[in-house]
């Protein structure tokens, strides 16, 4: 398969702005305490995979250091209570699947925002388990080609304990399950390749192929839903 994909981004993309810049460091701050809370207060990334991912990801967006030692020190000693993880589900115009990733400590504000989005762009929002049986948590990395081939890279990924490779016009979509995704990453770079990009996502089981009308309904409405506060990531259904 070729083509766009929508996880290819410039790994150590550096904001144009300090609003920008801002809202990535708030992202990557409240990932951190949600990282925490979710290990059950622990702040050593050896031991927290989510927190390990956490920092990396922290680490992609430029944060300082000293900026990501203190978000782990304020979320430690909070037991990383004050931020929780939140999914909300829904549907976008032409019925196309959506799941809304948050970090919140104001449930109601949070979802009275998402809410508000759906509505305003011709979705709505459903409830807990309309949508996401038609996603799996998975592990995906941008790989880049150079030059090799789709035998090459699936051979290194296989080895390495990945599920499944997509081939794009210019990179490989390398899948695993979440548990794994850093230690195929760094697998593959130890053996070479040059991983541009890497998330946990929900990934879904089957794509939806709307008319261009609705893709672009879709992607404003999934664009507007990024840009809240609180939201950290939002997934699709479409293909």
């Amino acid at each position: 398969m070729s083509g766009h994909s929508k996880w290819s981004k410039v790994k150590h993309q550096k904001a144009t702005t300090d609003a920008v810049k801002s809202a990535a460091f708030t992202r990557a701050s409240r990932a951190i305490t949600v990282a925490v809370h979710e290990g059950g207060g622990i702040a050593d990334p050896n031991k927290n995979f989510h927190l390990r991912l956490a920092i990396e990801k922290a680490h992609d967006v430029n944060m300082p250091k000293e900026n990501i030692e203190r978000a782990i020190e304020k979320a430690a000693a909070a037991g990383g209570a004050s931020y929780e993880q939140v999914m909300y589900e829904g549907y976008g115009p032409g019925g196309v699947a959506i799941i809304v990733e948050a970090a919140t400590d104001n449930h109601q504000r949070t979802s009275a925002n998402i809410k508000h989005q759906f509505d305003r762009g011709g979705g709505s929002l459903a409830s807990p388990g309309a949508v996401s049986f038609q996603f799996a948590r998975a592990g995906v990395l941008v790989v880049e080609k150079n030059g090799k081939s789709y035998d090459a890279i699936l051979d290194a990924a296989v080895s390495s304990g990945a599920d499944d490779i997509i081939e794009r016009t210019d990179m490989f979509e390398v899948y695993t399950s979440a548990h794994t995704l850093m230690s195929v990453r760094e697998n593959l770079m130890t053996a070479g390749w040059m991983v541009d990009n890497w998330e946990l996502i929900m990934k879904p089981t089957a794509h939806i192929t709307p008319t261009e009308d609705v893709r672009q309904k879709n992607e404003t409405l999934i664009s507007e839903l990024e840009i809240l506060e609180d939201v950290q990531q939002v997934f699709s259904n479409l293909e």
